[in-house]
């Protein structure tokens, strides 16, 4: 079953074609990232017009990587929720007229699922086994940061949430106030690999509680509290000099910011699987590409015996072939 996926949630346009919801044939994803680059943040209605003019020449683009014609495509993916409302509607509007056209049905998916879902596009080989259930997916975005026990590919309960702000939301919001560039979190990654994660101690919010909540929002506020206090003056007459200087303080708030937030994700996240006694942990969403946290959430479960999997860089980011991928398993069970 060749299923073609379309995705326009936020501020990439993209769309896929997966065979029997494992076999990526195509991914194409055209980010507007630098289009907001100079906002800080993605502006909805701007977005929309923007996915207006690359959806139809990104659909043709992954039809012909897929080497099929769209009297090939068996049914049309998308996602219907959560994003920006503008932009959604650009991607529900074609993919039903698409499917409308062509007689074949219009499965909707939920953009969260979806991410989800990632880790079961991985590819299996060099003795990398298929994904098991249940187990434990760590979801961590820009909009959102979940804890959940996923039973199957289509079904899911979650254990444990943000209370205020998401981590990848902290992430670009801290960029901000070391004005660095938006999306914030590649940047911040970065950054911290010559900062010292120790220079300053910010707080682990929750850490010592026994639910599985996560809260970000009083990190980001002593962050910013620590900018003000501690952002480096003009102390010489030499610009290299004070460039340096700022260039170090902003490593080692950004590796100090950053080791905060992958303490309290790695944490919460094996006290979670501990407690339902899984073998594997996932991870999902924009903020599982990020280094540290990868490598943290590896050495804790080497240390606890629990297997840790994430998806490709490129399928932690907002893209259609897990669109096209959930949908085939969700027309299954249909």
């Amino acid at each position: 079953m060749n299923i073609l996926g379309i995705e326009t949630s936020c501020d990439e346009t993209a769309a896929s074609v997966v065979k029997d919801g494992k076999h990526i044939l195509s991914s194409v994803v055209a980010s507007q990232a630098d289009l907001f680059a100079d906002y800080g943040g993605v502006i909805p209605e701007v977005a929309s017009r923007k996915h207006l003019e690359l959806l139809v020449p990104v659909i043709e683009k992954a039809l012909k990587e897929s080497k099929l014609k769209l009297e090939d495509i068996d049914a049309v993916a998308y996602t219907k929720e959560p994003g920006l409302t503008p932009a959604l509607l650009v991607g529900i509007s074609h993919a039903k007229a698409l499917a409308l056209a062509r007689n074949i049905p219009a499965i909707p998916i939920n953009h969260l699922e979806a991410h989800v879902f990632a880790n079961s596009l991985m590819p299996v080989n060099d003795g990398v086994e298929e994904i098991v259930f249940p187990h434990i997916c760590l979801l961590v975005s820009g909009g959102h940061t979940i804890v959940i026990l996923v039973q199957n590919q289509t079904k899911y309960k979650i254990l444990g949430s943000t209370i205020d702000d998401a981590a990848g939301e902290a992430f670009d919001k801290v960029a901000r106030l070391l004005e660095l560039p938006y999306p914030g979190g590649p940047i911040i990654d970065k950054l911290s690999l010559d900062g010292d994660p120790t220079a300053y101690q910010f707080p682990r919010p929750l850490s010592d509680k026994d639910n599985y909540d996560f809260s970000f929002s009083g990190l980001k506020t002593a962050v910013m509290y620590e900018v003000k206090k501690s952002k480096p003056k003009q102390i010489s007459k030499s610009n290299e000099l004070n460039k340096q200087l700022m260039e170090n303080w902003k490593s080692d708030i950004a590796a100090s910011f950053q080791e905060a937030v992958v303490d309290i994700l790695v944490e919460k996240t094996m006290k979670v699987a501990i407690a339902n006694s899984v073998e594997l942990v996932t991870m999902a969403g924009g903020v599982a590409a990020n280094s540290r946290l990868r490598e943290k959430m590896i050495r804790m479960g080497n240390e606890i015996g629990i297997d840790v999997r994430y998806p490709e860089i490129n399928m932690c980011m907002d893209n259609a072939a897990m669109i096209a991928g959930l949908a085939y398993f969700q027309n299954e069970n249909r």
